[in-house]
């Protein structure tokens, strides 16, 4: 399998973190939707990462499309899996996996809402309707990660907090003013726990290419 996208976006980190949780290998493309847009057009032509192609060649994007793709896979090779199949664990699971979705969504339309859009055009009472939006993620996540800290270990860690790792890491290098680190412990000490595996800094945030572990 390749993935292909940048490390730099929270979408395709948590899709190379996870595979190698999965036990999946993969090679990484790490073209860019931005300054390697006729590349990547030509892997994929809707030019949306992740994109992750398949062993047969087929192409497919969205990191929870891609994931899913990835635990079925898992579950017939290894049996390892990041999502509970009991009802309870897989309703925590998806309700804490999409508010840290939803604190990636938000942090990358501030982002976008900076760097791609004039000053003179920035539409204030949309960047702060999107930047309570991420607060109100990240104090959901907290009171989750307040109430149980859970094993970061590269054995236990399941899906709900790779995505909520990954989505904190983003969020405090690329706006970090906007959510203080201060305001969120539990979530600043889970991350930092995260950032420690293997599986984590093997795809680093940032530019550069997941490098397999020797």
């Amino acid at each position: 399998m390749q993935l292909i996208g940048m490390l730099d976006s929270p979408f395709v980190r948590r899709v190379a973190i996870s595979l190698q949780l999965l036990d999946l290998p993969f090679d990484h493309q790490p073209v860019s939707v931005f300054r390697t847009v006729e590349q990547f057009r030509g892997i994929n032509p809707v030019v949306k990462a992740p994109t992750l192609i398949c062993d047969d060649g087929e192409v497919l994007m969205d990191s929870s499309l891609i994931l899913e793709y990835a635990e079925a896979l898992s579950a017939a090779v290894s049996g390892r899996n990041l999502v509970p199949s009991d009802i309870p664990g897989l309703q925590r699971s998806l309700r804490v996996t999409g508010l840290a979705l939803a604190a990636c969504e938000k942090s990358v339309q501030i982002i976008y809402e900076h760097e791609l859009r004039p000053a003179e055009k920035l539409h204030q009472p949309w960047l702060s309707r999107v930047s309570a939006q991420l607060l109100a993620a990240y104090d959901a996540l907290e009171a989750v990660f307040e109430k149980q800290s859970p094993a970061v270990t590269s054995a236990a860690i399941d899906q709900a907090v790779v995505s909520t790792a990954v989505a904190w890491q983003f969020t405090q290098q690329m706006v970090p003013d906007a959510v203080p680190a201060a305001r969120y412990p539990a979530l600043a000490a889970l991350s930092a726990g995260a950032e420690r595996l293997p599986e984590f800094a093997a795809a680093p945030h940032g530019l550069g290419t997941y490098h397999r572990p020797a």
